[in-house]
């Protein structure tokens, strides 16, 4: 099957880019990370407006009720500005949960918020063996705990250090318990990989911006009086890197095209294991072609750099989604061979 983006979400994607460039998105990540989310909330406020994080909230709670494509289209730029803020949270991850529960009453009461703009929500997903960690619970509005087939409110108990400054991590724990059972599993299940889904497009998107800083100083750059872009190993350098961002493009849409199918999470786990992969492997090359500003905080290559090594574990570690992409296809073989056995 032959999948291309159509000429509005081309020119959807486009808008968001203008947006983002024109918002002076690196000096808002800097203040965010400072603790000065004032930039950082006029830009997100910005994004609101032009739909984005309306896109995955139904048209009933305020919003688009845009397909996972979309959201894609919009993720893959936020990504490439590296814009800060619990986005991911806000306009995927907490969507997903909240209208995939039994009762709609949190749906209505929070969702309309989070589409204009007005305000922000962050979710953490507890495990057995850590603290339930949250993304800028001192921001948000709306702070929760997905754990297990619980879902609760929760407030803030401790600054967790983070690998980006502008991920700003919280310990948070339980208040009030708002569901429970069954189907409350499942819709975690489904927010987590909508979170996911979001998060590698993030990636993919910063691995283009990479890409694209590494390329534009490699013709600045000289050495031996020439650019260090007409040399055969740079040259080498960042064609695998565009190969490998160009190999990933295709798994991160068709884990969109199949949010709604029992592949759902292997697929999604193939798209940020791709993606993450190829988004370090664009930092690599982009740090080794600027040489020692590109590890200086001033510079701004810097931002990508950091966003991207948190990101790739920050929806799960590789070894978690390579794990979760062996099981899938196992009990796939299973299956098979039972239906062949069965004939």
């Amino acid at each position: 099957m032959r999948f291309a983006l159509s000429p509005e979400q081309l020119d959807f994607g486009t808008s968001v880019r203008k947006l983002l460039d024109a918002g002076r998105t690196p000096a808002a990540v800097r203040a965010w990370a400072a603790g000065d989310p004032r930039p950082g909330r006029s830009l997100i406020r910005q994004l609101a407006g032009a739909g984005v994080l309306g896109l995955a909230v139904e048209e009933s709670n305020g919003g688009i009720g845009a397909d996972p494509i979309d959201l894609v289209v919009a993720f893959l730029e936020i990504g490439r500005a590296a814009a800060p803020g619990p986005l991911v949270e806000t306009a995927a991850a907490i969507p997903a949960l909240l209208q995939a529960l039994p009762n709609a009453a949190l749906a209505t009461r929070w969702l309309p918020g989070f589409a204009d703009g007005a305000a922000l929500g962050t979710v953490a997903f507890a495990s057995p063996d850590q603290d339930a960690v949250a993304l800028d619970a001192d921001t948000a509005e709306v702070v929760l705990i997905a754990d297990g087939d619980q879902l609760s409110t929760a407030h803030r108990t401790g600054l967790v250090r983070s690998v980006d400054p502008a991920r700003r991590l919280f310990a948070v724990a339980s208040d009030d318990v708002v569901a429970t059972g069954e189907q409350v599993s499942e819709a975690i299940a489904v927010a987590f990989d909508t979170g996911a889904l979001a998060a590698a497009a993030q990636l993919l998107g910063a691995g283009r911006a990479l890409l694209d800083a590494a390329t534009g100083y490699a013709k600045q750059r000289k050495q031996f009086g020439k650019p260090i872009g007409e040399f055969q190993a740079v040259k080498q350098k960042l064609a695998d890197v565009l190969i490998g961002l160009d190999l990933a493009e295709p798994l991160l849409f068709r884990a969109a095209l199949t949010m709604a199918e029992p592949t759902r999470s292997r697929d999604v786990s193939a798209a940020v294991v791709a993606c993450g992969d190829a988004a370090y492997q664009a930092a690599r090359a982009a740090l080794q072609v600027h040489g020692a500003i590109g590890y200086t905080a001033e510079y701004d290559l810097s931002l990508w750099l950091t966003k991207v090594t948190a990101l790739r574990s920050a929806w799960g570690s590789p070894d978690l989604h390579r794990s979760r992409i062996a099981r899938a296809l196992r009990d796939e073989t299973v299956r098979d061979r039972g239906l062949r056995g069965a004939v």
